[in-house]
């Protein structure tokens, strides 16, 4: 498959959106095609990469106790690029599967939780990182309850999607390492005023949209 095929796949299982018309997206999409070829070729199955992608997020909290965080933030942006190769694996090796979706869906929201508790336990103060966490976790409940309704398509790409969480979670624990634990504040802060305007913004695109 080449580069131009992938990305056509890649528009048909995201409501149409292509990722040429977005120079960051397009080479986001270009460094998980060029990582997953690879894993495509040894025929590793979208389910298998998704398992690990959660496994390695699992750690970062383990991490943070063991006061590395240095290794927890590098980790946890480690974890957010795998979560991106199951679905390029998928469209590489056409496995792509329902059951798939739902694993990779179930595995999204615990990572979500395994990095922002990771941040949360790094700071002095966890609660702003525990909201984001339960802010993330109600922003996807939300649209896979307006999924059920009929809602079908991406609608708003929010303040808060999954790749923003994992990175105010990785680069402030690298941040926590480098100039101390307020980093790691800072970081729980930001990411719950971005889960609350991203909720926000998706909540709105569900009601504009459904009572249109």
């Amino acid at each position: 498959m080449t580069r131009g095929e992938y990305f056509e796949r890649w528009a048909t299982l995201h409501g149409g959106l292509d990722p040429r018309t977005s120079i960051p997206v397009q080479a986001w999409l270009t460094v998980t095609f060029l990582l997953a070829k690879p894993l495509a070729a040894i025929r590793l199955s979208p389910d298998a990469v998704t398992v690990l992608g959660l496994l390695v997020a699992l750690t970062v909290p383990y991490w943070v106790i063991r006061d590395q965080y240095l290794l927890a933030g590098v980790v946890a942006l480690l974890a957010g690029l795998i979560d991106n190769l199951d679905g390029a694996v998928a469209i590489l090796t056409d496995k792509s599967s329902d059951f798939g979706y739902v694993l990779d869906s179930v595995a999204d929201r615990v990572g979500d939780v395994a990095l922002l508790v990771g941040l949360g336990l790094a700071a002095t103060n966890p609660w702003p990182a525990v909201g984001a966490a339960l802010l993330a976790f109600l922003q996807e409940y939300a649209r896979a309850r307006a999924a059920g309704v009929g809602f079908t398509e991406i609608g708003v790409i929010s303040l808060s999607e999954r790749p923003t969480r994992v990175l105010v979670a990785g680069m402030f624990l690298i941040a926590t390492w480098a100039a101390g634990p307020i980093w790691a504040q800072i970081g729980g802060w930001a990411a719950l005023v971005l889960g609350a305007f991203g909720f926000g913004q998706v909540m709105w695109a569900i009601r504009s949209r459904l009572t249109g």
